[in-house]
């Protein structure tokens, strides 16, 4: 068993949110209160059978704006299709990356001009652990 395979059962933590959004360009005036809550676990979670966490280590995601340290919401539960970021397990290596089905052949990008895609030759073996629903950071 690896620790994705382990539930974590926990309070859901319920987190005030201010009633407007905040401007990511110019300036507007500021709102004095909250009348709003989230919960984190409802917003980043639609299938709590079906989904895990895991932190990324590297940076082949970056221009996908996935950094080294983040954390990631992956979904078991949804069918992987072309275009999504999964968890991907190539010869018992796991990895995160951009999932490319085209004309019956799957490839496996990074978003990174660094790193090349992963093309699968004969005997490798992929599995898809999930689907990347959501990045989580800290910013300090």
């Amino acid at each position: 068993m690896t620790s994705m395979d382990i539930p974590i059962h926990r309070q859901p933590a319920v987190i005030p949110m201010a009633g407007h959004p905040v401007r990511a360009g110019f300036p507007s005036p500021a709102s004095d209160h909250m009348d709003n809550a989230i919960n984190l676990h409802d917003y980043l979670v639609a299938d709590p059978q079906a989904t895990f966490m895991v932190r990324v280590r590297g940076d082949s995601m970056r221009d996908a704006g996935i950094l080294d340290n983040d954390i990631l919401v992956v979904d078991k539960g949804l069918p992987p299709r072309h275009g999504d970021i999964v968890i991907a397990v190539i010869d018992g290596e796991f990895t995160v990356k951009r999932l490319h089905r085209k004309e019956g052949r799957c490839m496996l990008l990074a978003a990174n001009p660094a790193y090349p895609p992963i093309e699968l030759g004969d005997g490798q073996e992929l599995q898809i652990w999930g689907v990347v629903t959501a990045c989580v950071r800290k910013l300090k």
